[in-house]
């Protein structure tokens, strides 16, 4: 397997993108980082290519409900670093509230954001690997993923279930051909989406979860729960138990 030398990362301003960003610029990547906040990027910029002077570091602003904007990006880095290695569909967010109580606006943002924006960012992806004729496509899901989830992540777990769905599609298309699709199902980890929840079971620090996440993309697997234990054998528990009981568990 080929190093896969430029990586482009979504949200990455913050959180398990920005985490991500500094463990490939330690491996010696370069990076094409984009996001909403121009001011982090920048910052990150500055902070990674002090540290690792021999890579290269590209930021662009972008939105990624502002779907023409995202083919736009993809390929100006594209064009700028002569090809894209790994794409990582990292940008998401995590309002939501039980169905029915009065805020359809805001289960509907977070459906457009993690699953419309989503399939912007990984037709984007597609149309420039497919050029290319090779690349690694990396879909950041989540454990709530596994089942249907209740209350506040209801619909957020929805949308990370379409964006497993779509990612396994693509797979199954790029059997035998030089383009890998990975999915990985994080478990909690620390970082702005979650940053108001108080307690959350095998909840990890941002830098572990970012390691583990690292080390799985670099795998180049098919799919995988992130960190492994104790998310791997729960998966598989959430997937074949009684809903009464997952209903404990979540």
């Amino acid at each position: 397997m080929s190093t896969r030398s430029n990586i482009l990362i979504t949200g990455a301003s913050s959180g398990l993108g920005a985490g991500m960003a500094r463990l490939f610029a330690a491996r010696g990547r370069n990076l094409a980082l984009c996001a909403r906040r121009t001011d982090k990027l920048d910052a990150l910029k500055a902070e990674l290519e002090q540290a690792h002077p021999g890579i290269t570091v590209l930021v662009k602003p972008l939105d990624v409900n502002h779907y023409d904007q995202v083919f736009d990006v993809f390929r100006a880095f594209r064009t700028e670093l002569g090809s894209l290695d790994r794409i990582i569909v990292n940008a998401g967010m995590g309002k939501g509230q039980p169905l029915g109580t009065g805020y359809f606006h805001a289960n509907r943002q977070t459906a457009e954001t993690n699953f419309v924006a989503a399939l912007a960012q990984c037709e984007a992806a597609m149309e420039i690997f497919r050029a290319q004729n090779n690349g690694h496509l990396v879909v950041i899901s989540s454990m709530s993923a596994v089942r249907g989830m209740r209350k506040n992540i209801n619909t957020y777990a929805a949308t990370k279930a379409g964006v497993a769905s779509l990612a396994e599609g693509l797979r199954m298309e790029m059997i035998g051909k030089p383009i890998t699709v990975s999915t990985l199902y994080p478990g909690y980890i620390r970082s702005e989406i979650n940053e108001k929840v108080e307690k959350a079971p095998f909840m990890v620090d941002t830098e572990t979860g970012c390691k583990a996440l690292v080390r799985a993309i670099e795998k180049e697997p098919a799919k995988a729960y992130v960190p492994s234990w104790p998310w791997a054998p729960l998966g598989f528990a959430m997937k074949v138990l009684p809903l009464s009981l997952v209903k404990k568990m979540t």
